[in-house]
């Protein structure tokens, strides 16, 4: 895939995939749309003094800097494990304006966050560490149990082998009683998948350009 560097409305870039026509991020705001989505409404909403997170899509590295910024911000201990089949080339990566937007901490943060080997842990600060692997959740069995998921594959229509039973079950597989699982979909199916395996949905208002996301989790 070939993708397009573009600006979306709150000043933050994305990536177009003209390929199967879709965006990484929201084109109403990139920044805003994950802060909503796994920060906010995930990462923020755990009472814990540890957490661990697995991200399915680790993407252009948004979510990890946003969450590594949060885990210094709040002194929470956050071990983040990252799933991606198609890293970005690393030209592209250093035109992405995600660290100067994301405070004075921001640019250090996100060079080292993209600058991590692939394949083991690494620690990019003393409250973050980051695993990033070359792979996803069609195949992938991650190791462990994580307090949450981010789920953010490109959508159903464009990656329907990320949206299925399987790669839910996986999910449910690596997650324990309390598990919270967020993404920026609602679908019907999706939701139906959830429930029949042992989370509790619930559908929160959506970042802007988005009427609803879901939030779920595993009883």
């Amino acid at each position: 895939m070939n993708p397009e560097l573009k600006i979306t409305q709150d000043g933050s870039h994305t990536l177009y995939v003209p390929e199967i026509d879709e965006h990484y991020h929201s084109h109403f705001g990139a920044l805003t749309e994950s802060k909503h989505i796994f920060i906010n409404a995930g990462l923020a909403s755990l009472e814990a003094s540890a957490v661990s997170v697995l991200e399915v899509g680790f993407g252009t590295g948004l979510n990890a800097l946003l969450s590594a910024i949060h885990a210094e911000e709040n002194k929470i201990r956050v071990s983040y494990t990252s799933l991606e089949k198609y890293p970005l080339d690393p030209s592209l990566v250093r035109q992405l304006n995600y660290g100067p937007l994301a405070g004075s901490r921001g640019p250090q943060l996100f060079e080292a966050i993209h600058a991590a080997s692939w394949g083991e842990q690494n620690a990019i600060t003393e409250w973050f560490s980051l695993t990033k692997i070359l792979s996803d959740l069609t195949v992938e069995d991650p190791a462990g149990l994580y307090d949450i998921i981010f789920f953010d594959a490109f959508g159903p229509d464009k990656q329907p082998e990320m949206w299925t039973e399987d790669v839910m079950r996986r999910i449910e597989a690596a997650t324990h009683a309390g598990s919270v699982f967020v993404t920026y979909s609602a679908k019907g199916s999706l939701k139906r998948m959830l429930r029949a395996l042992s989370f509790d949905v619930t559908l929160l208002p959506g970042p802007p350009g988005k009427r609803v996301m879901t939030r779920a989790v595993k009883r």
